[in-house]
Protein backbone atom coordinates (compact mmCIF):
# COMPACT_ATOMS: atom_id res chain seq x y z
CA UNK A 1 0.00 0.00 0.00
CA UNK A 2 1.32 3.43 -0.95
CA UNK A 3 2.03 5.60 2.08
CA UNK A 4 -0.20 8.59 2.83
CA UNK A 5 2.01 11.63 3.38
CA UNK A 6 0.79 13.65 6.37
CA UNK A 7 1.45 17.05 7.94
CA UNK A 8 0.28 17.66 11.52
CA UNK A 9 -0.64 21.13 12.79
CA UNK A 10 -0.38 21.45 16.56
CA UNK A 11 2.13 18.63 17.25
CA UNK A 12 3.02 19.82 20.78
CA UNK A 13 -0.56 19.80 22.08
CA UNK A 14 -2.03 16.86 23.97
CA UNK A 15 -4.08 15.76 20.96
CA UNK A 16 -1.24 16.59 18.59
CA UNK A 17 1.21 14.35 20.43
CA UNK A 18 -1.23 11.45 20.15
CA UNK A 19 -1.63 12.13 16.43
CA UNK A 20 2.15 12.15 15.92
CA UNK A 21 2.33 8.78 17.68
CA UNK A 22 -0.51 7.43 15.53
CA UNK A 23 1.14 8.47 12.27
CA UNK A 24 4.55 7.15 13.29
CA UNK A 25 3.08 3.79 14.33
CA UNK A 26 0.82 3.28 11.28
CA UNK A 27 2.64 1.45 8.51
CA UNK A 28 0.91 3.17 5.60
CA UNK A 29 1.18 6.69 7.10
CA UNK A 30 4.24 8.91 6.70
CA UNK A 31 4.87 12.11 8.68
CA UNK A 32 6.50 14.64 6.33
CA UNK A 33 6.21 17.87 8.34
CA UNK A 34 4.63 19.66 11.27
CA UNK A 35 3.17 23.16 11.59
CA UNK A 36 3.78 24.99 14.85
CA UNK A 37 3.92 28.54 16.19
CA UNK A 38 7.58 28.20 17.20
CA UNK A 39 10.80 26.35 16.30
CA UNK A 40 10.64 27.21 12.58
CA UNK A 41 13.16 25.19 10.59
CA UNK A 42 14.10 22.92 13.48
CA UNK A 43 14.07 19.16 13.03
CA UNK A 44 11.01 17.66 14.72
CA UNK A 45 12.03 14.06 14.15
CA UNK A 46 14.19 12.22 11.65
CA UNK A 47 13.83 13.99 8.27
CA UNK A 48 10.76 15.87 9.54
CA UNK A 49 10.97 19.63 9.99
CA UNK A 50 8.88 22.23 11.81
CA UNK A 51 7.28 25.06 9.84
CA UNK A 52 5.60 28.20 11.12
CA UNK A 53 4.38 29.05 7.61
CA UNK A 54 1.73 26.56 6.41
CA UNK A 55 2.15 27.54 2.76
CA UNK A 56 5.88 26.85 2.89
CA UNK A 57 5.16 23.54 4.59
CA UNK A 58 2.65 22.45 1.94
CA UNK A 59 4.91 23.57 -0.89
CA UNK A 60 8.08 21.90 0.37
CA UNK A 61 6.64 18.64 1.76
CA UNK A 62 3.87 18.03 -0.81
CA UNK A 63 1.59 16.19 1.65
CA UNK A 64 -1.60 14.29 0.88
CA UNK A 65 -3.33 15.12 4.17
CA UNK A 66 -3.24 17.81 6.85
CA UNK A 67 -4.27 16.74 10.36
CA UNK A 68 -5.20 19.93 12.22
CA UNK A 69 -5.60 19.80 15.99
CA UNK A 70 -5.05 23.46 16.85
CA UNK A 71 -7.37 26.32 17.85
CA UNK A 72 -10.54 27.45 16.07
CA UNK A 73 -8.81 30.53 14.65
CA UNK A 74 -5.76 28.67 13.36
CA UNK A 75 -7.82 25.70 12.23
CA UNK A 76 -9.93 27.83 9.90
CA UNK A 77 -6.84 29.39 8.32
CA UNK A 78 -5.02 26.07 7.95
CA UNK A 79 -8.05 24.32 6.44
CA UNK A 80 -8.53 26.97 3.77
CA UNK A 81 -4.83 27.10 2.90
CA UNK A 82 -4.65 23.31 2.71
CA UNK A 83 -7.54 23.12 0.24
CA UNK A 84 -6.09 25.94 -1.84
CA UNK A 85 -2.83 23.95 -2.12
CA UNK A 86 -4.46 20.62 -2.93
CA UNK A 87 -4.02 19.10 0.52
CA UNK A 88 -6.89 17.17 2.08
CA UNK A 89 -7.64 18.50 5.60
CA UNK A 90 -8.74 16.32 8.51
CA UNK A 91 -9.73 18.80 11.20
CA UNK A 92 -10.56 18.16 14.84
CA UNK A 93 -10.91 21.82 15.71
CA UNK A 94 -14.36 23.13 16.63
CA UNK A 95 -15.75 26.63 16.11
CA UNK A 96 -16.58 26.55 12.38
CA UNK A 97 -19.67 28.62 11.53
CA UNK A 98 -22.21 27.67 8.89
CA UNK A 99 -20.70 30.32 6.62
CA UNK A 100 -17.23 28.85 7.17
CA UNK A 101 -18.45 25.37 6.26
CA UNK A 102 -20.19 26.61 3.12
CA UNK A 103 -17.08 28.47 1.96
CA UNK A 104 -14.84 25.47 2.60
CA UNK A 105 -17.33 23.10 0.94
CA UNK A 106 -17.28 25.21 -2.21
CA UNK A 107 -13.49 25.29 -2.16
CA UNK A 108 -13.24 21.50 -1.74
CA UNK A 109 -15.64 20.95 -4.64
CA UNK A 110 -13.76 23.44 -6.82
CA UNK A 111 -10.50 21.62 -6.09
CA UNK A 112 -12.11 18.18 -6.38
CA UNK A 113 -10.59 16.93 -3.14
CA UNK A 114 -12.01 15.70 0.15
CA UNK A 115 -12.06 17.31 3.57
CA UNK A 116 -13.32 16.09 6.93
CA UNK A 117 -14.16 18.34 9.87
CA UNK A 118 -15.15 16.40 12.98
CA UNK A 119 -16.24 17.98 16.28
CA UNK A 120 -15.34 14.66 17.93
CA UNK A 121 -13.07 11.87 16.67
CA UNK A 122 -14.10 9.33 19.31
CA UNK A 123 -16.13 6.59 17.61
CA UNK A 124 -18.17 6.07 20.79
CA UNK A 125 -19.11 9.74 20.88
CA UNK A 126 -20.31 9.55 17.28
CA UNK A 127 -22.44 6.52 18.11
CA UNK A 128 -23.84 8.45 21.09
CA UNK A 129 -24.96 11.20 18.72
CA UNK A 130 -26.52 8.68 16.35
CA UNK A 131 -28.37 6.94 19.21
CA UNK A 132 -29.58 10.31 20.51
CA UNK A 133 -31.02 11.15 17.11
CA UNK A 134 -32.84 7.80 17.07
CA UNK A 135 -34.26 8.37 20.55
CA UNK A 136 -35.40 11.91 19.73
CA UNK A 137 -38.05 10.50 17.40
CA UNK A 138 -39.82 9.18 20.49
CA UNK A 139 -38.72 11.57 23.27
CA UNK A 140 -39.29 15.25 22.49
CA UNK A 141 -37.93 16.53 25.83
CA UNK A 142 -34.16 16.40 26.06
CA UNK A 143 -31.26 18.16 27.72
CA UNK A 144 -27.54 17.80 27.02
CA UNK A 145 -24.80 17.99 29.64
CA UNK A 146 -21.24 18.16 28.31
CA UNK A 147 -18.23 17.98 30.63
CA UNK A 148 -14.65 18.86 29.66
CA UNK A 149 -11.28 19.80 31.14
CA UNK A 150 -10.91 23.38 32.33
CA UNK A 151 -8.49 24.34 29.53
CA UNK A 152 -11.11 23.97 26.80
CA UNK A 153 -11.61 27.29 25.03
CA UNK A 154 -15.14 26.99 23.63
CA UNK A 155 -18.50 26.39 25.31
CA UNK A 156 -20.70 24.64 24.59
CA UNK A 157 -18.59 21.96 22.95
CA UNK A 158 -18.74 21.24 19.26
CA UNK A 159 -19.96 17.73 20.04
CA UNK A 160 -22.93 19.00 22.07
CA UNK A 161 -23.90 21.45 19.34
CA UNK A 162 -23.60 18.73 16.71
CA UNK A 163 -25.73 16.44 18.88
CA UNK A 164 -28.40 19.13 19.21
CA UNK A 165 -28.34 19.73 15.46
CA UNK A 166 -28.85 16.02 14.76
CA UNK A 167 -31.70 15.82 17.28
CA UNK A 168 -33.32 18.88 15.69
CA UNK A 169 -33.46 17.06 12.36
CA UNK A 170 -36.13 14.71 13.79
CA UNK A 171 -37.56 16.74 16.68
CA UNK A 172 -40.15 19.47 16.34
CA UNK A 173 -39.19 22.74 18.00
CA UNK A 174 -40.43 22.81 21.57
CA UNK A 175 -39.65 25.20 24.39
CA UNK A 176 -39.08 22.94 27.37
CA UNK A 177 -39.90 23.58 31.01
CA UNK A 178 -42.72 25.61 32.53
CA UNK A 179 -44.05 28.43 30.35
CA UNK A 180 -43.55 30.88 33.21
CA UNK A 181 -40.09 29.62 34.14
CA UNK A 182 -37.66 32.35 35.20
CA UNK A 183 -33.95 32.16 35.92
CA UNK A 184 -33.23 33.68 39.32
CA UNK A 185 -29.55 33.35 38.39
CA UNK A 186 -28.93 34.11 34.71
CA UNK A 187 -27.60 31.15 32.76
CA UNK A 188 -28.72 28.55 35.28
CA UNK A 189 -30.85 26.75 32.69
CA UNK A 190 -28.00 26.56 30.18
CA UNK A 191 -27.90 27.51 26.51
CA UNK A 192 -31.13 27.35 24.51
CA UNK A 193 -30.91 25.41 21.23
CA UNK A 194 -34.30 25.14 19.51
CA UNK A 195 -35.95 24.91 22.91
CA UNK A 196 -33.68 22.20 24.32
CA UNK A 197 -30.96 23.04 26.85
CA UNK A 198 -27.19 22.50 26.70
CA UNK A 199 -25.15 22.70 29.91
CA UNK A 200 -21.34 23.02 29.99
CA UNK A 201 -19.15 21.82 32.85
CA UNK A 202 -15.43 22.68 33.03
CA UNK A 203 -13.28 21.00 35.69
CA UNK A 204 -9.69 19.81 36.03
CA UNK A 205 -9.36 16.04 35.83
CA UNK A 206 -11.96 15.67 33.09
CA UNK A 207 -11.16 14.89 29.44
CA UNK A 208 -14.33 14.77 27.32
CA UNK A 209 -17.73 13.51 28.47
CA UNK A 210 -21.33 13.99 27.39
CA UNK A 211 -24.72 12.83 28.62
CA UNK A 212 -27.95 13.21 26.66
CA UNK A 213 -30.98 12.92 28.94
CA UNK A 214 -34.46 12.27 27.52
CA UNK A 215 -37.61 12.40 29.62
CA UNK A 216 -41.31 11.70 29.32
CA UNK A 217 -44.04 10.79 31.78
CA UNK A 218 -42.92 7.90 33.94
CA UNK A 219 -39.52 7.27 32.33
CA UNK A 220 -36.17 8.68 31.27
CA UNK A 221 -33.40 7.60 28.94
CA UNK A 222 -29.75 8.55 29.39
CA UNK A 223 -27.11 8.11 26.69
CA UNK A 224 -23.56 8.83 27.86
CA UNK A 225 -20.07 8.69 26.43
CA UNK A 226 -16.77 9.17 28.28
CA UNK A 227 -13.28 9.68 26.88
CA UNK A 228 -10.76 8.92 29.60
CA UNK A 229 -7.68 9.80 27.56
CA UNK A 230 -6.87 11.41 24.23
CA UNK A 231 -5.85 8.12 22.65
CA UNK A 232 -9.61 7.46 22.45
CA UNK A 233 -9.81 9.94 19.57
CA UNK A 234 -7.14 8.35 17.39
CA UNK A 235 -9.27 5.57 15.88
CA UNK A 236 -11.45 8.29 14.38
CA UNK A 237 -8.43 10.25 13.15
CA UNK A 238 -7.05 7.15 11.43
CA UNK A 239 -10.41 6.38 9.83
CA UNK A 240 -10.74 10.01 8.66
CA UNK A 241 -7.28 10.08 7.06
CA UNK A 242 -7.99 6.87 5.17
CA UNK A 243 -11.47 8.02 4.14
CA UNK A 244 -10.59 11.58 3.09
CA UNK A 245 -8.32 10.17 0.37
CA UNK A 246 -11.44 8.75 -1.32
CA UNK A 247 -13.61 11.89 -1.06
CA UNK A 248 -14.08 14.86 -3.36
CA UNK A 249 -16.35 16.85 -1.03
CA UNK A 250 -16.24 18.24 2.51
CA UNK A 251 -17.83 16.05 5.18
CA UNK A 252 -18.80 17.61 8.53
CA UNK A 253 -19.09 15.07 11.32
CA UNK A 254 -17.63 11.60 11.71
CA UNK A 255 -21.14 10.17 11.80
CA UNK A 256 -21.33 10.71 8.05
CA UNK A 257 -18.51 8.24 7.34
CA UNK A 258 -19.52 5.63 9.93
CA UNK A 259 -22.26 3.31 8.70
Amino acid sequence: MEKIKIVIAGPRGKMGREAVKLVQETEHFQLVGVIDRIQDGEMFSENVYTYTDPVQCFTETNPDVLIDLTTPESGKVHTKLALEHGVRPVVGTTGFSEDDLQELSRLAEDKGIGAIIAPNFAVGAVLMMKFAKMAAKYFEDVEIIELHHDQKLDAPSGTSIKTAEMISEVRKHKKQGHQDEKETLQGSRGADFNGMRIHSVRLPGLIAHQEVIFGMDGQSLKIRHDSYNRASFMSGVKLSVETVMKLDILVYGLENIIE
